[in-house]
């Protein structure tokens, strides 16, 4: 029998090196299946060539410092399978490409065309730059283009318009320059447009205005001109024109606003625009943001915008407002922001405006009002902000409210007393001069106008003088004493406490720590006083001295404290206390009356509170700051937790002060432990209208590290967003505002503009770590949040060039390492 041809050969090398050859590709055709099926088994096959072929032409033209597209280095395989990243696959055909925070370069091919099925583009927070592909317009599958806050310039392509399911499209914070194409309104499905911060120009155009399914509209900070389109879309729920060339008057959309019934936001300030309010505004029943300040806007102050009972922010200043303000400002329950300053409004203050319970900023300054201050506005607990200044208000400012804000709030009103130590109100206040019956039967001539100012100027100076002679009798009477007492002091070496005789009239008890200077009881009762706020515990005062130098003087609350001795053993150890993040107890006084006063340091910068949120437009704050601010305060709460065993329980941006240099001093700390059950109760309380207390504390009613940790992350959130806790966003606190936001993956919306117009290089992702962070110590649940000492560990891996320069300032705390 014949053999079988394979076998003709002989049993030789050549036979072996053949058969091993067969082997081997057996085996790698194997393998490759194997392969193929992994890939397939997580998309359903292999990337498409023409896709292939499309990404790789999009990375050669990216630059990628980082190589975060490394990963892209095969033939193909892993594309789809998970292994490259930002990389989204169907069936082998492209859907996603998501690379946002990656420090990217370069532009965007037009070879982008090739991926048909691509659904989504984010690139957003990079430094992509040059011209948007004309290309996009064969991407018909496209539903979101998400390019914010990177170089692109030129001119945004027409053919976007054939991009027929386009959902949302942010070109924000770019250099787009030219008209916005107005085929950008031919998606029927387009419901999200932010073209904001670029150089755009010419008119809005007519269609995208009036396209049904758009939400959300901002084109602000552009060149834009013209009138403001006819808006006739029924869903629109924010439109931000502002900071544009916008010419014309209001009323030409009259009929068209009406319609909007489900918009939230209108902000168009800082344009052109005259005429006057359109009555049809006041049936805008879901408006929450008016704000048509910097304007040219004339006529009277619309009645029907009392109407607005979802309203939460109305900023009118700035324009050329006339007539009175209505009575039915109590309308407005949510109001939380009113400004209507720099217009031409008189008449009498409404005492309607005291309902407005949720008020936090009222600015009616630089108008033409008359009358006295309502003393209902006193009633008003959350306001934070109030400027009456330059009107022609008369009378006694409420004694409340005199307290509660300096001076500034108040000057440029003649005929306005009781606001200030040179503002005296009349011994008769309810007969001033311009108003007395005899002021009105004889006219003052020139002669008596002279007697009564030089009578005046007499009294005045022999006052003064019997003044000046019971100081020096004081003085002399006292030298003595506090000179054998300050030599004694010096003999002795300088004591952890050293407490003063104070003598003389006062007949209290000053008690000194370790401090820059020291001054005599009399020194601090007779010390130039000015109010800078009220809390749960007490007033505030800036206090200068008559060498000149300041203190801060909290004086507590009377029967809040608790018994003098008890008192007096814990503010000893808080007197001990030092670290650079804390702000120090200089001094404390017991008063003859059971008056308590605290002396710390004065941070001439005020508090992290105003920093943000009462500054001008033109003094922005960089990221380094804030994020230097951040750490600082949880090296003050770290020290607070580990190093002395003390709960902040009252921690919020208000207590978070900034000396020269706006480093932290965090104030408060301790002040529970001076304090009665009842009074720490009601600081609890206040904690939470404001925004900073943990959910767990309305029914523990105790605080907890975790529950200083919330408070952190709140300032941390607040620090990032550049908004106010106290400021709720449709309703929900800010936390929960952020979680929203971000879970809706519009993560830019939540930071500060400031801050996305600097988030370059690595800021992005320091940004986006502090944000996650943050969100982490705002957790619900107090066992999900870390420790104080773990948040400042990441800060300071986020941000290590400042964690190095933080860690050399801190003061010794050897002295109260056993404060607990």
């Amino acid at each position: 029998m014949e053999a079988p041809p394979f076998f003709v050969l002989d049993n030789t090398k050549e036979y072996w090196r053949k058969k091993n050859h067969f082997l081997f590709h057996s085996l790698c055709c194997l393998l490759f299946s194997a392969m193929v099926a992994a890939a397939s088994s997580l998309d359903g096959t292999l990337i498409a060539e023409e896709d292939y072929q499309g990404l790789q032409a999009f990375k050669h033209a990216l630059i990628d410092p980082r190589g975060f597209l490394r990963s892209w280095n095969d033939t193909g395989l892993g594309a789809c399978s998970g292994a490259w990243l930002g990389i989204k696959c169907v069936k082998g055909k492209v859907i996603a490409i998501q690379l946002p925070w990656r420090g990217l370069g370069g532009h965007i091919s037009e070879k982008i065309g090739q991926l048909t099925s691509l659904r989504k583009l984010s690139l957003h927070n990079n430094l992509i730059g040059g011209r948007i592909p004309s290309a996009v317009g064969f991407l018909l599958d496209l539903r979101g283009l998400v390019l914010f806050n990177n170089r692109f310039s030129g001119e945004v392509p027409p053919t976007v318009g054939k991009c027929l399911k386009l959902h949302s499209i942010d070109l924000s914070n770019n250099s787009l320059s030219g008209d916005i194409p107005a085929s950008i309104s031919n998606s029927s499905k387009l419901y999200r447009l932010n073209l904001s911060y670029n150089n755009f120009s010419g008119e809005i155009p007519a269609g995208i205005a009036k396209s049904l399914a758009l939400t959300f509209l901002s084109v602000r900070h552009n060149a834009l001109s013209g009138p403001i389109p006819d808006a006739t879309a029924y869903n629109l729920q924010y439109l931000n024109l502002d900071e544009n060339y916008f010419s014309g008057s209001i009323p030409a959309i009259p009929a068209s606003l009406g319609q909007l019934r489900l918009l939230r936001e209108i902000t168009l300030n800082n344009n052109q625009l005259n005429g006057s309010i359109p009555e049809e505004i006041g049936s805008l029943l879901m408006l929450e943001t008016l704000d048509i300040s910097q304007n040219t806007i004339g006529g009277n102050f619309p009645a029907s915008l009392c109407n607005l009972s979802s309203l939460i922010r109305l900023n009118l200043a700035g324009n050329f407002l006339k007539g009175r303000l209505p009575d039915s400002f109590d309308k407005l329950g949510n109001l939380s922001i009113l400004s209507l300053k720099m217009n031409h409004l008189n008449g009498h203050l409404p005492s309607t405006i005291a309902n407005l319970s949720n008020l936090t900023q009222l600015d009616l300054s630089n108008n033409n009002f008359i009358g006295h201050i309502p003393a209902s506005l006193s009633q008003l607990s959350k306001l934070k902000f109030l400027n009456v200044s330059d009107n022609n208000l008369s009378g006694r400012v409420p004694a409340l409210l005199s307290e509660r804000f300096n001076y500034s709030s108040f000057i440029g009103n003649i005929q306005l007393c009781g606001y200030s130590s040179s503002t005296p109100c009349p011994l008769n206040p309810s007969l001033p001069p311009s108003s007395s019956p005899e002021s009105h039967r004889r006219r003052l001539n020139t002669r008596d106008i002279i007697l009564i100012v030089a009578g005046i100027a007499i009294a005045f100076l022999l006052l003064l003088c019997c003044v000046l002679f019971c100081f020096l009798i004081r003085k002399r009477a006292n030298f003595g004493k506090q000179s054998k007492s300050m030599e004694g002091a010096e003999k002795a070496g300088p004591p952890a406490a050293a407490e003063l005789d104070t003598g003389g009239d006062s007949g209290g008890k000053l008690v000194h720590f370790d401090g820059p200077f020291v001054f005599t009881a009399d020194d601090l009762l007779c010390a130039t006083a000015e109010i800078m706020g009220k809390s749960t515990y007490g007033t505030v005062y800036k206090a200068t001295l008559e060498d000149g130098n300041l203190v801060a003087v909290k004086r507590l609350r009377e029967k809040i404290a608790k018994s003098q001795k008890e008192f007096e053993a814990e503010v000893n150890v808080l007197g001990k206390i030092r670290h650079s993040n804390l702000l120090a107890l200089r001094a404390y006084y017991l008063g003859p009356k059971g008056e308590k006063l605290l002396v710390f340091d004065f941070m001439p910068n005020g508090s992290l509170a105003a920093f943000l949120h009462a500054r001008g437009p033109d003094t922005p704050i960089n990221w380094p700051t804030r994020m230097s601010i951040a750490m600082g305060t949880a090296r003050g709460l770290n020290h607070l937790h580990n190093n002395i065993n003390i709960i902040h329980g009252n921690l919020t941006s208000s207590n978070v002060l900034l000396d020269d240099d706006h480093d932290v001093k965090i104030a408060d700390y301790g002040l529970a432990r001076l304090m009665t059950a009842a009074a720490n109760s009601n600081v609890i309380a206040t904690a939470g209208a404001l925004g900073y207390r943990a959910p767990e504390l309305s029914k523990l009613k105790k605080a907890s590290t975790k529950t200083d940790v919330y408070s952190l992350g709140v300032i941390m959130l607040e620090l990032l967003t550049g908004k106010s806790p106290g400021y709720a966003m449709n309703g929900v606190d800010l936390p929960q505002w952020v979680a929203s936001i971000v879970n809706e993956e519009w993560t830019n919306e939540v930071f500060d503009l400031e801050l996305m117009r600097d988030a370059s290089g690595n800021a992005g992702d320091e940004l986006l770590n502090t944000l996650k962070l943050a969100l982490h110590c705002v957790d619900p649940s107090p066992t999900a949040r870390p420790e104080v000492r773990e948040v400042l560990r990441q800060l300071e891996e986020i941000k290590p060039d400042l964690a190095m320069a933080g860690m050399t300032g801190d003061e010794g705390g050897g002295e109260a390492g056993g404060a607990g």
